[in-house]
């Protein structure tokens, strides 16, 4: 039988014998199944399409598959705390992990513990990375989401700062962000300028949110076990409305018996697959809102989503292409260990910082400015020219004086016997 295409990968909190299960998208059928543990909701993720990763419930580290081998727990990774949410970047060079109120964020390549960003003033509960890698976004307990863009982060001038841009929430294909809270409502962002596009008011908390790939239908769970689909391409669509079901794409899926805590579509967008707490994964046809499996698990789900199926997922023999290195537990590594490593880090981002102007290049620059006097409508005529030009000129000889005088003095330092 042919590898699927899609499969629905699952977690719960209750299961003894496994940690996270595949299914078959269409058939249903068990196809893998992980042992060792229970994995924490928000916290399943699947890196360069060769690793599983989960954090462990209620625990301080992170489960690691190699994603061919299911009967065998490659290796741990050690956080400071119990791991909230787990996220990795589609280019799988980053993996960014939520403890309590912080975030870390480790280079996969080396494992290396790149930043720890403290901008939460509660427990971080979602992480998600946008489709090119180049932020991540993040929302806590703190009624806060947050964006971040992963070059400010990662740069190497440990004194700056980096800045979020409040936002929040999961990520959709066109740079928007779908936000669900306990406030009873749903909102969808501008994820650029942080402007809010829709705001939608429901009658109970809303637990889990997600985009159709098209955008087409915005998909809430509900903490009564109700999901509602917001249609985004109404003509009456205003920026603040209260959900009600209609002819007009607004409609509502029944079944579950609890509150709803994921949501994922197939990449077709003809499929939902939802998770509860009651204990059921169901796939749902959109189109006609009719649940046509139901998945049974052995305690409240905490993880399912529709994905593609990685290349080497059922090739038993197969091995990843690079192993993961140990990940490291401290924000900076001393220079003798590094050095003893033998390892060599590229950092993205170094291009966008900005380096101090040399003294040859300010020569250059005056001397360029000097070159355009002959242009009346930058400095004016007659004398206030010549005196433009003189000081000018003066100031490049005092420059190069000065860029004389470094080199000797270099030159005497370096040539100076020992």
């Amino acid at each position: 039988m042919a590898a699927p295409l899609e499969v629905i990968v699952t977690s719960d909190s209750g299961s003894q014998l496994w940690n996270s299960t595949v299914f078959d998208l269409h058939s249903g059928s068990s196809l893998l199944s992980y042992r060792g543990g229970n994995s924490s909701a928000r916290t399943l993720a699947v890196l360069r399409g060769e690793f599983l990763l989960s954090a462990q419930l209620g625990k301080n580290f992170i489960n690691v598959w190699e994603i061919q081998r299911k009967d065998q727990l490659q290796q741990k990774i050690v956080c400071p705390g119990v791991v909230t949410c787990l996220t990795a970047s589609p280019n799988g060079l980053f993996l960014a992990a939520g403890v309590a109120e912080a975030i870390y964020l480790w280079e996969v390549c080396t494992g290396k513990l790149l930043s720890v960003l403290s901008r939460h003033y509660q427990d971080v509960t979602c992480l998600k990375f946008t489709d090119d890698s180049s932020h991540f976004v993040s929302g806590g307990k703190d009624n806060l989401a947050l964006v971040w863009s992963l070059c400010s982060v990662i740069q190497l001038d440990l004194s700056h700062t980096p800045e979020p841009h409040l936002h929040c929430g999961l990520m959709g294909a066109q740079a928007r962000v779908a936000t669900a809270s306990l406030d009873q409502t749903v909102k969808v962002w501008e994820l650029s300028s942080g402007e809010l596009l829709l705001s939608v008011l429901f009658d109970m908390e809303i637990m889990s949110v997600t985009f159709d790939p098209c955008e087409y239908f915005l998909f809430c769970g509900g903490s009564d076990g109700n999901i509602f689909q917001v249609s985004l391409c109404s003509q009456s669509l205003s920026r603040d409305k209260s959900f009600q079901s209609d002819n007009d794409g607004n409609q509502v899926f029944k079944g579950h018996r609890n509150l709803v805590t994921c949501l994922s579509v197939s990449m077709d967008g003809t499929l939902l697959a939802s998770g509860s707490h009651d204990e059921t994964v169901r796939l749902w046809d959109i189109q006609s809102k009719q649940s046509i499996r139901c998945l049974t698990h052995k305690g409240p789900v905490t993880n399912a989503t529709i994905m593609a199926a990685p290349a080497n997922m059922f090739l038993p023999d197969s091995r990843p292409a690079v192993p993961l290195p140990r990940f490291s537990r401290h924000l900076h590594a001393s220079e003798v260990d590094a050095g003893e490593s033998g390892e060599v880090c590229v950092r993205l981002g170094l291009c966008t910082q900005e380096e101090e102007e040399t003294y040859l290049q300010k020569a250059d620059r005056l001397n360029s400015l000097m070159n355009a006097v002959t242009d009346k409508s930058v400095f004016g005529d007659g004398e206030n020219t010549k005196v433009r030009v003189a000081e000018l000129e003066e100031e490049v000889q005092t420059l190069k004086k000065i860029n004389k005088d470094l080199y000797d003095f270099s030159s005497q330092l370096l040539t100076k016997p020992t």
